[in-house]
């Protein structure tokens, strides 16, 4: 009796899509790894107090922050993972606190408005933001 050879099931007989399943969890994942952000420096709790101060709130959804519950600008929920802020500029704590310090010149035009936020608040502020992972 003649049998036809069947293929090895470990490797023709997985589907393409099969093989590369992990490798594209692994890429996909490794987006938003918060080991791959760097650390902010600052005193995070005074940021979040800042947050509130500055009016953040008014606007901004914020994870911890008292009344922050704006719907105006986006929600500050997972900062800490995103690749881009404001879609302009990469996601670094110093494009962050540039961002806060002057929006207008990373991006003209935005809505959100300059809040005349010196550079230790946005050190603060940044420490805080960035625990948002």
């Amino acid at each position: 009796m003649h049998t036809t050879p069947r293929p090895d099931p470990t490797v023709t007989g997985v589907p393409k899509l099969h093989r590369l399943a992990l490798p594209l969890a692994l890429l996909v994942t490794g987006c938003s790894d918060p080991s791959l952000h760097p650390h902010a420096d600052g005193d995070a709790e005074r940021g979040r107090a800042l947050l509130q101060q500055y009016g953040c709130s008014g606007c901004h959804r914020i994870p911890g922050v008292r009344a922050a519950t704006g719907i105006i600008g986006p929600s500050l929920d997972r900062l800490g993972r995103r690749v881009y802020i404001a879609g302009v500029a990469v996601n670094s704590p110093e494009e962050l606190a540039r961002w806060l310090r002057d929006p207008q010149a990373v991006k003209p035009g935005t809505a959100m408005p300059n809040a005349h936020v010196t550079d230790q608040d946005a050190r603060d502020m940044v420490a805080y933001l960035y625990r948002l992972r």
